[in-house]
């Protein structure tokens, strides 16, 4: 499969299950996806994107920031959630009502009604940028599914297994697609392979990611 075949975002929509408690929802967030851009660039001006440093002193190729009463961050003493942005001492922007919308009716089409996230993890992928397989683990409820959207340059989703040498599956995102994962399927690893420069009509030669967690 390779990037050059995809189209800038999704032309089907529907629901695609790739396990048995995880499902890929075709273009889902496209309707919304101009109310959500400008959400992000607001969000930027408060809470600035940046690169983390992760525990072993890596530099992380995605650049992230936060929103909710919660913000996942990492640096040499680890990876955590906080309630203050480390970077600017203030709390992390509260949550947009388009973005908590988008997280609950997102969940409630993948099986998992009730769902109400507090924290969402923002991130902007560059051409060549990377998430190496790992599991979400830092959160303190686990009976929550996480809800991942994408907007922008298309990339390869990987989704693995419950061990990180399990074979993963390759699922291209495009802009709109959102995916859910919950139940047995919470705990699996997961990343995404690097960016090829496909440009987007609207954010260019990027790609913005925001997945929902009930990190609490």
């Amino acid at each position: 499969m390779t990037l050059d075949l995809f189209p800038c975002e999704s032309t089907t929509t529907g629901l695609e299950a790739i396990g048995p408690g995880a499902f890929v929802l075709r273009g889902f967030a496209l309707a919304q996806s101009a109310e959500l851009i400008a959400a992000i660039t607001e969000l930027e001006r408060r809470a600035p994107f940046r690169h983390m440093t992760t525990p072993g002193g890596f530099r992380m190729s995605v650049a992230l920031t936060n929103c909710g009463t919660l913000g996942w961050t990492t640096d040499l003493q680890g990876y955590r959630y906080t309630t203050l942005d480390p970077q600017t001492g203030q709390p992390w922007p509260d949550m947009p009502d388009a973005f908590m919308g988008l997280a609950r009716e997102a969940a409630a089409a993948a099986g998992f009604s009730g769902f109400v996230p507090d924290a969402c993890l923002i991130n902007r992928y560059v051409p060549g940028a990377r998430m190496s397989l790992h599991q979400d683990k830092n959160e303190r409820d686990f009976s929550a599914p996480i809800v991942s959207v994408s907007l922008g340059m298309p990339a390869v989703f990987l989704f693995g297994g419950h061990a990180r040498g399990d074979k993963a599956a390759r699922i291209p995102l495009l802009h709109g697609d959102a995916v859910v994962w919950g139940g047995q399927d919470r705990m699996r690893y997961h990343g995404v392979l690097p960016l090829k420069d496909r440009p987007h009509p609207v954010l260019g030669s990027q790609r913005i990611n925001f997945t929902f967690r009930k990190a609490g």
